[in-house]
């Protein structure tokens, strides 16, 4: 995710507090794969499917790892996905994670598990997603 600039990082972040527009600019500007990832985060099954059809399998990872499968979360560490691995660990509120963004001064990926965080407090889950 480090190879976006923060302005396509902030649209990502607007989808997930259910900006439809910003959405749907994120997969008519050459970024799919994110409004894919925000949109499985949010719960959709046939995002998470097109991810993983469309070779994007770390961000299908990551969202399973930000739903805390312990699988995903070991998929993304066992293929060199560590950053992914780290800002999942963000997503839960790992003071080491929050630490390592700080210190990175990466606060945009900060202001993002945020949002996925308070998303994720504030819904119900369907566990029969795809499980890793």
């Amino acid at each position: 995710m480090l190879e976006y600039p923060i302005k396509i990082l902030l649209a990502f972040g607007e989808t997930l507090s259910g900006n439809v527009e910003i959405h749907q600019w994120l997969l008519r500007n050459g970024y799919p794969e994110l409004a894919a990832l925000s949109s499985a985060i949010r719960g959709s099954e046939e995002a998470l499917k097109w991810l993983i059809a469309n070779k994007h399998p770390e961000l299908a990872a990551l969202d399973a790892a930000i739903d805390d499968d312990a699988k995903a979360y070991k998929w993304l560490n066992d293929h060199e996905f560590y950053f992914l691995a780290v800002f999942s660990d963000a997503c839960h509120n790992q003071p080491e994670a929050i630490e390592w963004f700080n210190r990175q001064d990466l606060k945009i990926f900060l202001m993002l598990a945020a949002k996925i965080r308070f998303f994720r407090d504030n819904q119900t889950y369907d566990y029969h997603k795809i499980h890793f």
